[in-house]
C-alpha cells in the first residue's frame, strides 16, 4: 500500500501564512472580519492540541477501520478515477457525520469545540477537538471500507477534505460566483453553519459540496438582512483550552449525575440533540426557531424558519 502523506501536515505552512495575512488585512482595514488576540491564540492552541491527540491516537483510528477491511466486498485500486470517486463519496459520508455531530449530544460534546468561538476567521478552522476517535463517530465511514477503499486511502482523502474547508472560515470573502455557490461550500454558506441566529441553526453541514444540503433539506442561504452571529447557544466565555475542549463532556456528565441512577435518561441525553431535557422543556434548535417565529411572526416561512 502507498505510504500516504498527510495533506493537513503538508498544508500547515500555507495555513500559518494565510492566518498571518488575514490577521494583518483585518487589523489594517484591508479585509472584512474581526480578530481578538486571546480568541485567535486559543483557536491555534486547539489546533496544535488536535494535531498532538490525532498523532497519538492515529494507530487506534487506523486499527478501528482495519477491523472491517477483511470484510470488504471488493478492493478498489488507487487510480485517478478512484481518487475522484472517493473524494465525492467521502464528502457525502462527511455530511452525515457532521449532521450527526450537531443532532446527537454524544457527538456534539466533541464537535462543540469547533463552534465555541464568537469570531469567524481562519483561526476558527484550527479550533478542533481533542477527542481523537473516542466518540466513535469515525465508524460512520465504515461503508467506504466495506466498498473496498483502503483505510489509508480514506484518511488521505479525508485530509484533502479538511484542507478545502480551511479557506471557507473567513469573513474577508463575500459571495463567490453564482455557479460556484450553487455547487460548492463557500465562506458564505459556512458562515451560516457557524451562526447562532435561529434561522441558521443546524444548517449547511457540507464539507466540500453544498449540494448535499440542498438534496437533504438542510440548506439555508446567508441573508444580508440577518448577518450571522457566531458562537454557541450557551456562550463559553473562556479562553482556557482545557475548558474549550471538554466543557460539554463535563456538562453531559453533570446532567447525568443530576438524573440519578437513570440509565434510560443518560441514553436519551446522549442520543437526542443538544438542548433536550427529560422534563420536556427542550431548548433544541427546533424550539429556538419556533420561539423566534412566535416573537417575529413576519419571519414565518422565510429561509431556515418554520411557517408557524
Amino acid at each position: 500500500m502507498i505510504d500516504w502523506p498527510s495533506p493537513t501536515t503538508l498544508a500547515a505552512p500555507a495555513f500559518v501564512l494565510s492566518v498571518i495575512w488575514e490577521w494583518w488585512a483585518v487589523k489594517t482595514g484591508r479585509a472584512g472580519g474581526r480578530y481578538e488576540t486571546k480568541d485567535a491564540i486559543t483557536s491555534m492552541a486547539m489546533g496544535i492540541g488536535n494535531l498532538v491527540v490525532n498523532t497519538l491516537t492515529g494507530t487506534i483510528a487506523l486499527w478501528m477501520m482495519m477491523l472491517v477491511w477483511p470484510f470488504r466486498v471488493a478492493e478498489i485500486p488507487v487510480t485517478w478515477w478512484s481518487l475522484i470517486g472517493l473524494f465525492v463519496a467521502y464528502d457525502l459520508v462527511y455530511y452525515w457525520k457532521h449532521r450527526l455531530a450537531h443532532r446527537m449530544r454524544w457527538f456534539w460534546m466533541e464537535h462543540v469545540t469547533h463552534h465555541s468561538s464568537t469570531h469567524y476567521n481562519l483561526t476558527t478552522a484550527l479550533r478542533q477537538p481533542w477527542f481523537g476517535p473516542f466518540t466513535g463517530l469515525i465508524w460512520i465511514g465504515l461503508p467506504l471500507v466495506f466498498l473496498g477503499f483502503h483505510p489509508l486511502f480514506i484518511f488521505f482523502v479525508g485530509g484533502l477534505n479538511l484542507v478545502y474547508q480551511f479557506w471557507i472560515h473567513t469573513e474577508a470573502i463575500g459571495k463567490m460566483p453564482a455557479w460556484f455557490e450553487a455547487v460548492m461550500n463557500t465562506p458564505s454558506h459556512h458562515r451560516v453553519h457557524h451562526a447562532i441566529n435561529p434561522r441558521y441553526l443546524d444548517s449547511n453541514y457540507a464539507g466540500v459540496f453544498i449540494i448535499w444540503d440542498k438534496m437533504f433539506g438542510s440548506f439555508v442561504p446567508e441573508l444580508e438582512s440577518d448577518p450571522p452571529t457566531y458562537g454557541i447557544v450557551k456562550p463559553l466565555a473562556s479562553y482556557n483550552p482545557l475548558t474549550v475542549a471538554f466543557h460539554e463532556a463535563f456538562g453531559l456528565m453533570r446532567d447525568c449525575w443530576h438524573d440519578g441512577l437513570r440509565p434510560d435518561r443518560w441514553l436519551r441525553r446522549c442520543i437526542n440533540g443538544p438542548g433536550w431535557s427529560p422534563d420536556g422543556k427542550h431548548n433544541r434548535s427546533a424550539e429556538l426557531k419556533a420561539a423566534w417565529v412566535a416573537a417575529h411572526p413576519e419571519d414565518a416561512g422565510t429561509p431556515g424558519l418554520p411557517k408557524t
